[in-house]
């Protein structure tokens, strides 16, 4: 980013060519996104997330019990807190993660054989806990 405030208009107001909203910032990312999250548990020690549901449902597990995150909640895991989500077809929230987040994910975009994934997760002080 180049310093420059990003205003960006809601999804009624946007044109068909405008992008999903995607910063990447010194302390934090904020992404516009569709689809779930990794299909297992997994903890981030020592990195916050949270999300901002738009469209739709994100369904939360947590080692002790799963949540519904329906359009306007908005949901933050704290690190530490073993989590994973699954979004409904029509799911569509923003993604507030710091900038290792936001590389752990991309390289496990990258690498998309899961043998590797749990030395991708310890690489960013994160594990898969199943």
């Amino acid at each position: 980013m180049d310093g420059t405030p990003l205003i960006a208009p809601g999804a009624a107001d946007r044109s068909g060519d405008q992008q999903r909203i995607a910063v990447d910032g010194t302390s934090f990312a904020l992404h516009e996104w569709r689809g779930s999250g990794p299909p297992y548990l997994h903890v981030h020690h020592e990195d916050d997330e949270a999300w901002h549901v738009l469209e739709g449902n994100l369904r939360f597990r947590f080692v002790d019990r799963s949540v519904d995150a329906g359009a306007g909640s908005t949901v933050f895991v704290p690190a530490g807190v073993a989590h994973t989500y699954e979004a409904s077809p029509d799911a569509r929230y923003l993604v507030i993660l710091p900038p290792r987040l936001r590389r752990l994910i991309a390289e496990l975009f990258a690498a998309p054989d899961r043998s590797v994934h749990a030395d991708i997760f310890r690489r960013y002080s994160s594990e898969i806990l199943e």
